[in-house]
């Protein structure tokens, strides 16, 4: 089967629909919550970026969620990671290998192909690269073939640097990791137990990439001290 011309057509389809629906939804109200693990106070900074990059036009049959993660290491080494998006198995569970096309070039549009780990609802998945930004640190893909349930699925991550102040008020910078997501629910299924399965994938993702920043940044901070 060509991997290549395959999720072309579906692409096409899917995002029709998913533009017809949007236009018809009314918007996301991500920043009206405090997501799981902010302060009010770290919430209020991100509230602009939310409304920017994250809000979604929700329509019938479709539902969309904000998620966040606090990391204690810098905002840089938590992008490296991020920006992989050939290698996301480096923080993302279940996946069991990640594949992407021998004239890889790591720029909008780009598609990797992830095979899913066994005991999942799916098998495979298609995606592609709908933003990098290493300015802003902001990042999104989009799923658009493969054997899954997750339908026209469209995810946005964001990497902030948050706090801060004056030192003798112990303010200190911390780095927090937003990602939100807009999919289908599956026929059979409620909004609750789609939204339910969907963030729990996304948290897990989010421990592990915290995992991971931090032993790097210790890691750096060892070879520092030892190199000094």
């Amino acid at each position: 089967m060509d991997r290549k011309a395959a999720p072309a057509a579906e692409t096409s389809h899917q995002q029709q629909g998913t533009e017809e629906d949007e236009q018809a939804g009314a918007t996301s109200h991500h920043h009206l919550t405090i997501p799981a693990g902010l302060t009010e106070a770290e919430f209020s900074e991100l509230i602009p970026f939310v409304k920017e990059f994250h809000s979604y036009k929700v329509g019938p049959g479709r539902c969309s969620s904000l998620l966040a993660q606090s990391v204690h290491a810098p905002r840089a080494v938590v992008w490296s990671i991020v920006r992989r998006f050939d290698k996301p198995q480096v923080y993302k569970h279940f996946i069991k290998a990640c594949s992407v096309d021998p004239d890889f070039q790591m720029a909008v549009g780009c598609t990797r192909y992830v095979d899913v780990i066994s005991g999942l609802p799916a098998e495979t998945s298609t995606e592609r690269l709908d933003i990098l930004d290493d300015e802003r640190f902001v990042t999104g893909f989009s799923i658009i073939g493969g054997e899954h349930r997750l339908r026209n699925y469209r995810s946005v991550t964001t990497v902030h640097e948050v706090g801060g102040g004056p030192a003798d008020a112990g303010g200190e910078i911390s780095t927090v990791v937003l990602e939100s997501y807009v999919v289908d629910v599956p026929e059979g299924n409620t909004e609750e137990d789609t939204r339910l399965f969907a963030d729990t994938v996304v948290k897990l993702n989010l421990q592990k990439l915290a995992s991971a920043a931090e032993a790097q940044a210790r890691d750096a901070d060892v070879k520092s001290t030892a190199s000094g």
